[in-house]
């Protein structure tokens, strides 16, 4: 979950600043203003649906990003990665896993590689527009993996006007689907790289699992 949430996250982040009508050319303009954005937060909220179950299931959550580091909070874990290694804490078990993704596991967890190269894992195609949920007019981008994997389509919906996501979809090969929704996105936040570790000291009942 942790893995979808961040790559829902970060193909949302695609879309500031967009004005063509070409798939490629906002996603190439998009990544250009994360470059050049200071530090971005995000909340948003997602909707699961599991197929064979017919269940579904929602929470609410934020990530905050500069570069490529990143902090995502969701009611079950939160996550740090400060561009070598990550800590995920689980808020129930109160475990803290020790890693250092790499290869295709930094693709999903970490969305400023996503965004810097998405023209080698995705397809990208502009489908034209429609009416979001909010009522606004939206351009609709579709990503297909170029890849076989656990995710074989992203539809993306974007605000014509605003340049902001309005709602997404992620379709996966073992039949959930997760829908996201973002309520606030600022630039600019620049939090200190520190901001994007874990501190042992805010958890001191923490057991720490070294994965490395």
């Amino acid at each position: 979950m942790k893995k979808t949430v961040c790559l829902m996250i970060g193909v949302l982040l695609f879309t500031a600043g967009i004005k063509a009508q070409n798939a490629t050319d906002i996603l190439d303009k998009a990544a250009a203003v994360y470059n050049h954005s200071n530090g971005i937060s995000a909340t948003f909220a997602i909707r699961t649906h599991f197929e064979q179950q017919n269940t579904t299931e929602s929470f609410e959550g934020q990530i905050i990003m500069k570069g490529d580091k990143f902090t995502l909070t969701t009611p079950d874990l939160v996550t740090w990665y400060d561009g070598t290694t990550q800590w995920t804490y689980m808020t129930r078990t109160e475990e803290v896993n020790i890693s250092t993704p790499s290869g295709d596991d930094l693709q999903f967890t970490n969305p400023s590689i996503l965004l810097n190269s998405y023209k080698k894992g995705f397809t990208a195609v502009y489908k034209g527009e429609s009416t979001a949920a909010n009522g606004k007019t939206a351009y609709d981008i579709e990503l297909t993996p170029k890849k076989k994997g656990d995710i074989t389509q992203v539809e993306l919906r974007i605000e014509k006007y605003s340049g902001l996501p309005a709602g997404i979809a992620v379709k996966m090969k073992n039949g959930i689907s997760n829908s996201i929704v973002i309520s606030d996105i600022k630039t600019g936040t620049n939090q200190p790289d520190g901001f994007f570790t874990f501190n042992e000291a805010d958890y001191p009942d923490a057991e720490i699992i070294d994965l490395r």
